[in-house]
């Protein structure tokens, strides 16, 4: 069992714009991060609404060694997802966990509908709530810039705000953090802009103490060495995670032109060496993390005649480069990040933007969708046009950009017929930048966030693929619900999924006895089962059915390394966790 004083918890009634903290001890045995997230979103749910009535709460935590130990990063937001229409959870690092924690501020709980348009800033003694009316259309860039500028010193402080995506409660639409992390996937942004919600300032102003100094400094400086000075988190510092591309592609894992094939011809033009050489500019760390995994493009466009240019800093990596690289057949880095930054700018999501448009591609050519819907011709390796799509996503201007918003399994469900085949979702959000084999498909498919990062699917893919004698359906499905169980302790502290292998489960009790909570590893596997069981039953309450979501047939006509996926095995995978889950 875990001990800690009590969670600090912020609600704010956008309607009303009462505020009231409360300090929970119930909620102590919930960890923190996506633990406390899932239980205060499970009490306050309303499941018989739609996901983007105003009494629907959006919920964000950090855990009890947030900004305390190196890389404890991450914010966890929960919330009713608009695309999925079941339990959705983000994860987003920058400076974010730190601004709360120095609020002294665990959680924050945000409910209602604002009269109008609004921002909000939090500060330790201080809850101000600003007009939002002018920023409300405006890109992220721009209202990012006038909230920083209003908000005055930086400090510890961190801003999020939506773009015209959530504005528009486009479904796919994310939250922006610190300008380069994201609460990207599942329509966080979307319930942002139903509560007329432009963002979040927190200015975290309030320190706090460590009553055992040495023993702390000990513990810090061997984490801290232990990630900085071995291989373990080297791979993200030098290349970030593009450096997956050319390994993937080599071994059939890379998806291409909508999954039509699993390799690319052009992926050395567009793998991490390949940024690193052109157009890298900077690494950049979320606070608190020594590695700076976060990398940074240099991307100059021309804006005018006569050689106006303007240049911008793009965040990119693996999923992304995927999404809106191979994905789309982009040939080069440069347009890679053209797109990146046209996404981000509108505010969506991502890899469900650039899995929407391979999708719209392959259905433009096949004549399933005509061009007087899509308007422009959406054709693989064009970028022009991909960019006016992105801007109809974020902006729809017809019924077929707000329908394909909502994500492809919404698209083609409304759509009828085969159009599902060969559009990439898996549990009803787009896939991610893996095609290793059957435990990423059912990873995709059965987590919780339906998230690659859920269980590691396309992990595990890999290491059965070392021993094929200990591949069997009830192995793939044991080891994806183990390895839920396990990460969900990790988002519940919430130490980037980056880094577990520098926190085993021993290194983390071990951090936790030095800010006197008392946990062992089996204590943390417990209380992590007892917070998957309930995000389980959150989604068993919204309607959620793995047999709603059938596999498209594309998954078994393209080679993976495994070849040709069978459906029957990924049936029986189904099968045995459906038995484990229950028991």
């Amino acid at each position: 069992m875990l001990y800690q004083n009590y969670i600090r918890v912020l609600y704010i009634d956008l309607f009303t714009k009462k505020i009231k903290f409360e300090n929970r001890e119930d909620l102590c045995e919930y960890i923190g991060g996506s633990g406390v997230a899932s239980k205060i979103f499970s009490e306050l749910a309303d499941y018989g609404s739609e996901p983007l009535a105003p009494s629907q709460p959006i919920v964000f935590a950090i855990g009890p060694m947030s900004t305390i130990f190196p890389i404890c990063t991450k914010a966890v937001c929960s919330f009713f997802s608009p695309q999925t229409g079941e339990y959705g959870e983000s994860h987003a690092g920058g400076r974010l966990a730190m601004a709360i924690r120095l609020a002294n501020i665990d959680a924050i709980v945000i409910t209602g509908r604002a009269q109008s348009p609004v921002y909000i800033t939090i500060k330790p003694d201080d809850i101000i709530f600003h007009d939002a009316e002018p920023l409300w259309r405006l890109g992220v860039s721009e209202s990012g810039q006038y909230m920083r500028s209003m908000a005055g010193a930086p400090g510890n402080r961190s801003i999020i705000r939506i773009g015209p995506a959530g504005a528009n409660c486009v479904p796919t639409a994310g939250i922006n953090v610190d300008t380069y992390r994201h609460f990207g996937r599942l329509g966080a942004g979307a319930v942002f802009g139903s509560k007329n919600l432009k963002g979040l300032v927190i200015c975290g102003e309030k320190d706090f103490a460590i009553k055992n100094p040495a023993e702390y400094n000990k513990l810090y400086s061997e984490i801290y060495d232990k990630a900085t000075k071995t291989g373990l988190m080297a791979k993200y510092h030098e290349l970030g995670t593009p450096k997956n591309v050319l390994p993937l592609n080599k071994i059939n894992a890379l998806p291409s032109y909508n999954l039509k094939q699993s390799n690319y011809e052009y992926a050395a033009n567009i793998s991490g060496e390949a940024f690193a050489e052109e157009v890298l500019h900077r690494k950049v760390s979320c606070s608190g993390c020594p590695i700076g995994c976060i990398h940074i493009g240099w991307l100059r466009k021309l804006f005018d005649a006569g050689y106006e240019y303007e240049s911008c800093g793009v965040s990119y990596d693996h999923e992304l480069v995927f999404s809106l690289g191979s994905q789309l057949g982009i040939k080069n880095t440069t347009g890679v990040l053209n797109l990146i930054n046209e996404t981000e700018e509108m505010g969506l999501d991502a890899i469900s933007c650039g899995v929407i448009l391979g999708y719209m591609s392959e259905a433009l050519e096949k004549g399933d969708i005509t061009l007087s819907e899509t308007i422009v011709e959406v054709k693989f390796g064009e970028i022009d046009n991909y960019l006016k799509a992105i801007n109809y996503i974020a902006n729809p201007p017809n019924d077929f950009y707000r329908d394909i918003g909502r994500g492809l399994y919404n698209f083609t469900a409304r759509k009828g017929g085969d159009s599902y085949q060969y559009a990439l979702q898996l549990g009803g959000l787009e896939i991610s930048g893996y095609f290793t084999g059957p435990a990423h498909l059912i990873g995709g498919l059965t987590g919780i966030r339906h998230s690659h990062l859920d269980n590691a699917g396309y992990s595990i893919d890999q290491k059965l693929l070392k021993d094929a004698s200990t591949l069997s359906a009830k192995t793939v499905a044991e080891k994806i619900i183990e390895e839920e169980v396990i990460r969900s302790v990790y988002t519940s502290l919430v130490i980037c999924l980056f880094a577990r292998e520098v926190y085993d489960l021993e290194t983390v009790c071990r951090a936790l006895k030095v800010i006197e909570i008392n946990a062992s590893p089996d204590s943390l596997k417990s209380v992590s089962s007892k917070i998957l069981k309930n995000k389980l039953e959150i989604r068993k309450k919204m309607g959620f059915c793995i047999d709603n979501f059938p596999l498209a047939s594309r998954y078994f006509e393209t080679p993976s390394p495994y070849g040709l996926i069978k459906k029957e095995f990924t049936d029986e995978i189904i099968t045995h966790y459906k038995k484990l889950i229950e028991q």
